[in-house]
């Protein structure tokens, strides 16, 4: 190869490095140019959810556990000895006040019964002789043929056998008394249980009860609430009826009932209050025993600042929320919890119209910026400011 051959080797590569050096340097500064550009617009807004506070009243709903209780029951025994002659009602079956449950074999007290009005109608008879044999004493007294004496004896029988028809006449009531012990008869309306005898079966009063009639109609519900809500309940109860719902298990519409007991003193135990609600159950709805899920509302939050509950976060000291500036950067707040009530929030610390973070916050500061995104996650494109709800 020639010394000319060489000379343009040698150009030809001085100028490919030269290029090469000269694209390398280009490059490494067009990315420091990019570096420095994203470190003056700083990191990229964060998606969040938002809402805004809003103002009303929302009434303060309680929720209780209740168990259903008879508002009387009464255990039917006997108040005699005696043998049972007839059952006038079937197990279960609902009976009117004073209705004939029982009888019992009363022959011997109607006997008694007898013998004593007997004895009543005797003691009358000798008392009416007495009185006529006084009549005619008194006749004779006057006219000077008996003396005193044998006037106040016969005096003294009559006043007798006016004491002895006041004893008579007691021991016929009391009679008429053992007599109306045959026959048992439901003290208010209700429902029976199981007959525990049948005719025929002795029965005397310590012996275990025969039926059992409990009132189911109307009906009450008891349970119990924390007692931090007894001003409230007291103060709606001079106020007015607090009207109770009763939800069942099996589902449909829920019973109203009203408040009708608050009990006098408060378990220290458990801190709870004993209240108790009464319901109309013409349609046998609710039956002694049962467990039922009780709400009611005894008091109103006027003008409460409401929230999303999922905007309510717990810190390690208090709760807060991120309320979002008008420069779209967010401002961690200390609030308080007054009330959660399903999906929504009673808070103080706040203001009405104030715009707070809902979902996203779990990357948020205070003075980090976001963006309005739409439920999916995305950023919600509307100019780059994002759309609120």
């Amino acid at each position: 190869m020639t010394a000319t051959s060489k000379r343009r080797v040698w150009i030809a590569t001085f100028v490919v490095v030269l290029v090469a050096a000269g694209l390398g340097t280009w490059y490494w500064l067009g990315s420091k140019s990019s570096e420095a550009q994203g470190a003056r617009k700083g990191p990229a807004p964060i998606p969040v959810v938002t809402a805004k506070v809003e103002s009303r009243d929302v009434p303060v709903k309680l929720r209780a556990n209740g168990n259903v209780v008879a508002l009387q029951s009464v255990e039917i025994r006997p108040q005699v000895t005696s043998t049972v002659r007839a059952i006038h009602f079937t197990e279960g079956q609902s009976v009117k006040a004073g209705e004939l449950l029982f009888s019992l074999d009363a022959r011997a007290d109607e006997a008694n019964m007898r013998k004593a009005q007997a004895q009543v109608e005797k003691d009358k008879a000798d008392l009416l002789t007495a009185t006529r044999d006084f009549e005619r004493q008194k006749e004779l007294f006057n006219q000077k043929f008996i003396s005193q004496a044998a006037l106040d004896v016969a005096q003294n029988k009559v006043d007798t056998l006016r004491g002895q028809i006041a004893v008579d006449q007691a021991a016929a009531d009391s009679a008429r008394v053992a007599v109306g012990y045959s026959e048992i008869r439901a003290t208010f309306a209700g429902r029976t249980g199981v007959v525990s005898v049948r005719p025929g079966s002795l029965v005397q009063p310590s012996s275990p009860p025969l039926v059992t009639v409990t009132q189911v109609n109307p009906i009450q519900v008891s349970f119990t609430l924390p007692e931090k809500e007894l001003a409230g309940l007291r103060g709606a109860m001079v106020a007015g009826a607090i009207e109770v719902s009763v939800l069942l298990e099996g589902g449909g519409a829920p019973l109203k009932g009203k408040l009708t007991f608050l009990d006098n003193a408060v378990d220290t135990t458990t801190g709870t209050i004993r209240v108790k609600a009464e319901f109309s159950n013409d349609q046998g709805r609710l039956w002694p025993g049962m467990y039922v899920n009780v709400e009611l509302a005894p008091r109103t939050i006027v003008g409460g600042s409401v929230v999303p509950v999922q905007a309510v976060q717990t810190g390690p000291d208090n709760r807060f929320i991120y309320v979002v500036g008008e420069d779209r950067k967010v401002t961690q707040k200390t609030v308080t919890l007054a009330l959660v009530d399903g999906s929504i929030a009673v808070i103080e610390g706040v203001s009405p119209g104030q715009r707070i973070v809902v979902e996203g916050t779990q990357n948020l500061r205070t003075g980090t910026s976001v963006v309005e995104a739409d439920r999916a996650g995305a950023p919600a494109k509307s100019g780059g400011k994002g759309k609120a709800p």
